[in-house]
This record gives structure tokens, C-alpha cells and sequence, in this order.
């Protein structure tokens, strides 16, 4: 068995920034979790059934089409669960679509939470240091083409490891945002 995890890598140097944001934070996912969004969160499957779900996460792909994302701001799960994360502006129907994509055919499966794509800055954290993730975050913007989606592995060490990208097929979607407004 193996734990797995399916997300759009959030290029740099938004997710450089981000990741030593986390880390600022005092969050200790930080250095482990390269910076994402959830497609498939953490699910383990058998070893025997690996090259199957690459054939699938390549299908997935194949038939997917790039789309331009823009984060900006932050927001929170709060009182539900203890995170704060940058909010997705745009790109939230390509996630949702993407994500129902992978989480079919042999990785599907239930979550525990509807799906609502964002990436995570504080987990888990004292109240204080969730407001202040909340606070120091909230006029961040950025914006980059998604071309690509990746496979993950959580190792031993608990450290999330990037497998393999999948391009996503056909042609961008015309014009595409510019580089970050900060």
C-alpha cells in the first residue's frame, strides 16, 4: 500500500512565496506539503493497482484542456475545520471539473468535505496565528496558466514527493492572465 495525492502544483515563484509563508506561520506541514491544490486529497491504494491509475490520471488529463488560475485574498474553513488558505479567483470550474475527473474510475471515492479548491497557508494552528495567516495574506493576488496536474507520493518521512505530471491536452483558452499583480 501506498498513500497517494492528486494536485495542481502551484508554480513558482508563487509557491515559494507561499510555502515560506507557511513556514513563517509556524505551520510544521510546511516544508513537507509543496504548495497545491487538492484534486485527490491523501488515498491509499495498492501498489498493484498503480499503473492503472496512471493509464486513468493520463485519460483524465488527455481530455482536460489548460485554464488560466488566479488566486487572490484569503479566506477561511472556519469553525468547521482550523485552516486558512488563499482563496482560487479563477479557475474554480477547471478544478471542479478536474478534480471529478481523477476522483472517478479507479480513484473513486467519498470526501469528507465538499470540494472547494484553495491552497492551504495555516492548518491546524492556534487561533492567533490563523488570524494573522488570515490578516497578512488577504492582498495577495497572483496568476499562471495550469498546464498540468501532478501525481504525488507521501513517503515514510512524511514528506509529499511529486511522481509525475500530466499535461493537460488541447489548446489554451484564449487570452490568458498576466503575470502576478503581486
Amino acid at each position: 500500500m501506498r498513500t497517494i495525492g492528486v494536485a495542481v502544483a502551484i508554480p513558482e515563484p508563487y509557491g515559494g512565496e507561499l510555502q515560506r509563508w507557511r513556514a513563517a506561520l509556524g505551520d510544521p506541514l510546511a516544508e513537507g506539503i509543496p504548495t497545491h491544490v487538492t484534486l485527490l486529497p491523501p488515498t491509499e491504494v495498492d501498489d498493484d493497482l498503480m499503473d492503472g491509475i496512471e493509464r486513468h490520471l493520463l485519460a483524465v488529463a488527455e481530455t482536460s484542456r489548460p485554464f488560466a488560475m488566479r488566486l487572490h485574498g484569503t479566506a477561511t474553513f472556519r469553525p468547521v475545520s482550523p485552516v486558512v488558505f488563499v482563496a482560487v479567483a479563477e479557475g474554480i470550474s477547471s478544478c471542479e471539473r478536474l478534480a471529478n475527473g481523477v476522483r472517478s474510475g479507479p480513484l473513486e471515492r467519498e470526501l469528507a468535505f465538499p470540494y472547494h479548491p484553495h491552497v492551504t497557508i495555516a492548518h491546524d494552528l492556534p487561533e492567533h496565528v490563523l488570524d494573522k495567516a488570515y490578516e497578512a495574506l488577504d492582498g495577495y493576488a497572483c496568476a499562471f496558466n495550469v498546464q498540468a496536474f501532478s501525481l504525488f507520493e507521501h513517503g515514510n518521512d512524511s514528506v509529499w514527493r511529486p511522481q509525475r505530471d500530466f499535461a493537460l491536452g488541447g489548446p489554451l483558452p484564449g487570452p490568458m492572465p498576466s503575470e502576478a499583480a503581486g
